[in-house]
């Protein structure tokens, strides 16, 4: 009796491992690993696999049998983990772009950035206006893999024909550098992800002033303090304080609706001071923490404001702790939001005349910091004044403080000329009666 031949479900040995046949009429493959253990046939998913035929069990064997010798054989789980890896990372590769999109705004809306902080939720907003208006318009679902150099000088050239509503006449308008500056930290993201290789190579333009023409000089934007008065006299109540607030506080806008009553402090002697604690977030509506830790400050209020500020407290401002300086409503428990404030703003800058081209309310922080570094503040008080983190910023108030130090060079100059020259007189008529006396005795 031949010793291969077994009856039905009994294990058949060949050369190199076994088959065996089931109850169902398949055929079952097993075979020696070369990690010491006996392995059954299973399928590249890690499932059991069976045969229809013992020539197919047998073929199957013998391509195991040359993976082994090839050294190419991975045990089922193993290799099952990585085609399954493969597999998510090409679906990755695959990803489209608004998809991605998303994931990315998630991310960096609940993980810290570079500098270990999360981003303020006004930016978070910033961003997916961008992308929600022009990023996903523009690619859709195209997969982020095929956004290359071509794909986005396109996208540019069309962002670039948007004339700016600021200023028809700019080469500029304001939408391309931010949308492009928000796609290529994308494709950053998506490169450190490993879903493209490398971000393309394109390089962000610095972009020039919208607002005016390129020869315009940015120290003209300043109003004079009849054209303030002017201001806080055409916008109205319980409104006109934040014109005072942006030009002789130096806040910025989303700073003056953040205000409330427990932020300004009150001294014995009549004085007080403003602490700058929050914001109003012109995207969220919310109050939020401020742009930089530069921006918390504290302020002395000057003293030209004082009454028309007390006054204002009094008569617009509810009595809690928390109540909004600049409410909805007078003494109301609402801010007054920046969309409205806008409105309230144009009509108010439309009613003066005289005023720079185009000027901002933000022009009236502008011109108050220039009038402080005017008395001599140095580029450190300056950059606490007006809350700022960057001294480049800053640097554009150099002009101003270099005309108030021209005005104490020649204050100096002239007092040491009269010095010297009333010396220099002293000192001739000195000589002179010197020389007179000489020139007696002599005679004599």
């Amino acid at each position: 009796m031949n010793t291969t031949r077994k009856q039905n479900g009994a294990s058949r040995r060949e050369g190199w491992g076994s088959l065996r046949k089931l109850p169902s009429g398949r055929w079952q493959a097993r075979y020696p690993g070369p990690d010491g253990v006996m392995h059954t046939a299973r399928t590249d998913d890690d499932k059991p696999l069976t045969f229809l035929t013992k020539t197919d069990a047998r073929t199957w064997l013998a391509g195991v049998q040359t993976k082994i010798a090839r050294d190419l054989w991975e045990p089922p789980a193993t290799l099952a983990a990585r085609l399954h890896a493969e597999a998510e990372a090409d679906k990755a590769r695959s990803i489209g772009f608004a998809e991605y999109a998303e994931r990315w705004i998630e991310m960096i809306r609940t993980q810290p950035g570079r500098g270990g902080k999360r981003r303020a939720a006004g930016t978070v907003v910033s961003y997916k206006g961008k992308i929600a208006g022009y990023l996903v318009p523009e690619f859709g679902d195209t997969p982020v893999r095929d956004i290359d150099v071509p794909r986005i000088r396109q996208m540019t050239e069309r962002l670039d024909a948007i004339p700016s509503p600021l200023n028809p006449r700019s080469k500029f308008n304001s939408i391309s550098q931010p949308v492009l500056i928000v796609l290529m930290m994308i494709l950053r993201q998506a490169a450190r992800d490993g879903i493209i290789s490398a971000a393309p190579d394109i390089s962000i333009p610095k972009q020039a002033t919208v607002r005016h023409d390129p020869d315009h000089d940015p120290n003209e934007d300043i109003a004079s303090p009849a054209q303030v008065e002017a201001l806080y006299a055409t916008t109205p109540q319980p409104y006109a304080i934040m014109v005072l607030l942006a030009a002789w506080c130096q806040l910025r806008r989303g700073e003056c609706l953040g205000l409330q009553r427990r932020d300004i402090e009150w001294h014995p002697d009549g004085a007080a001071t403003l602490h700058v604690r929050r914001q109003l977030n012109a995207h969220t509506g919310d109050y939020t923490d401020l742009k930089s830790d530069a921006g918390r400050r504290s302020l002395s209020i000057p003293p030209l404001m004082l009454d028309r500020l007390r006054e204002h407290l009094q008569t617009n401002v509810a009595p809690e702790a928390k109540a909004p300086v600049i409410p909805t409503n007078a003494c109301g428990t609402v801010p007054l939001s920046n969309t409205r404030w806008g409105y309230v703003w144009i009509e108010s800058r439309d009613a003066v005349a005289g005023l720079p081209h185009r000027f901002r309310f933000h022009d009236l922080r502008h011109t108050g910091l220039t009038f402080f570094a005017q008395e001599g503040a140095t580029l450190a008080e300056l950059m606490r004044r007006g809350g700022h983190s960057d001294m480049r910023v800053v640097l554009r108030y150099q002009h101003a403080t270099m005309t108030r130090d021209r005005e104490l060079a020649d204050r100096m100059s002239q007092r040491i000329t009269a010095i010297t020259s009333s010396t220099a007189t002293a000192v001739a008529l000195g000589a002179g009666e010197g020389h007179d006396a000489t020139a007696t005795d002599g005679d004599v």
